[in-house]
């Protein structure tokens, strides 16, 4: 027999970060700025305004101060492409998220199954990074860094993770159309994946006051939730864009570097502008769950992703808005994937 497993819990989840925060602490010495707070919200209703598709997203992010890694982690290094732990000018860190999706097909109101469209599903789950910076590059006459992030994502899938009590609670709390399909949602599963992204930005070109520079990236995807491999580019325009490396995103996505450097003087911005192609070979909320029979739809092998929007640091704090454009994801979708990603930042 199949059931919810009992110890997936909002609150056991909660413990579960909690206890790899104690692990994830930096044991090095601080080389740079601090630590920061990330709070993320990706909706439809900054989009498009319809529930559908990827409708909702939600992260809570803590990342440690950038140090010298300890010895841990310079054995880690040894084994992890780009982590550079033994690199005495580079800088690590740590980062902790909790975070909750949510999917749904186009019409909610459908208390019957579409066959033809996305099942729903929500999505819950605790993640652990590491990210290394490295400055020590230099090609084609500038200087570059490069930054490396891994992911370690544990989570659930299926009633467990209470997509359809939070969608629900959330329309009769604002008095529209009330969801009625849950029914037919992703059975429970527990999940695992690991990301890896690349990243690279050069010094700024300068010129009438302002700053512009290109960063490239690549990027995959391996577990039962996502497996992809992806590459693409940013580009950026403003008065200062020294600080971060593009503002964070829930995955799957563009790469940001959630991190960034408080103002110095009055308010910096930037305006920026990014697309990135993913070659896709798995994801569980289009090809259903991978160990139980469940809805499904046929993916798309390929997928495309544009996104523009504006940073604005004041201080210590950031503000980012994102606005996303995802080609179809599945054969006979209906309707665009356009959805707004809102991210507020804080430095102590």
């Amino acid at each position: 027999m199949h059931g919810p497993p009992p110890a997936v819990t909002l609150p056991r989840a909660i413990a579960a970060l909690a206890l790899l925060a104690l692990l994830a602490l930096p044991g090095g010495q601080a080389v740079a700025a601090g630590a920061v707070v990330n709070l993320q919200v990706e909706n439809d209703l900054f989009g498009n305004g319809l529930d559908r598709h990827y409708t909702n997203g939600f992260r809570l992010n803590y990342l440690t101060r950038e140090y010298q890694a300890p010895e841990w982690m310079r054995f880690l290094g040894d084994y992890l492409p780009g982590v550079d732990a033994r690199c005495t000018d580079c800088g690590q860190r740590t980062s902790l998220s909790l975070g909750h999706n949510m999917y749904t097909p186009e019409d909610i109101t459908t208390p019957t199954l579409i066959e033809d469209d996305r099942p729903y599903a929500g999505w819950l789950y605790g993640s652990i990074a590491l990210m290394s910076r490295h400055g020590g590059l230099a090609a084609a006459g500038l200087r570059w860094e490069r930054l490396d992030t891994y992911v370690l994502n544990l989570g659930v899938v299926g009633p467990a993770a209470q997509g359809d009590t939070l969608q629900k609670e959330w329309h009769e709390f604002i008095d529209t159309r009330r969801p009625r399909g849950w029914d037919h949602q992703l059975k429970d599963e527990l999940t695992v994946n690991a990301y890896h992204s690349r990243q690279w930005r050069h010094t700024a070109w300068e010129t009438v006051g302002l700053q512009a520079d290109v960063m490239p990236h690549l990027g995959y995807a391996l577990g039962n939730v996502h497996t992809f491999a992806g590459a693409g580019l940013t580009l950026r325009l403003g008065n200062s864009l020294r600080g971060d490396f593009g503002p964070p995103r829930i995955r799957p996505s563009l790469p940001g570097g959630g991190f960034f450097t408080p103002a110095r003087d009055g308010v910096e911005w930037y305006l920026f502008g990014g697309v990135e192609g993913r070659a896709v070979a798995r994801n569980i909320f289009l090809d259903g769950n991978t160990f139980r029979d469940s809805h499904s739809v046929d993916r798309k092998p390929l997928v495309a992703e544009l996104q523009f929007g504006l940073v604005v640091t004041w201080q210590s704090l950031r503000l980012s808005f994102t606005n996303v454009f995802r080609s179809d994801e599945f054969d006979g979708q209906q309707g665009d994937s356009q959805f707004g990603a809102i991210s507020l930042s804080w430095t102590p």
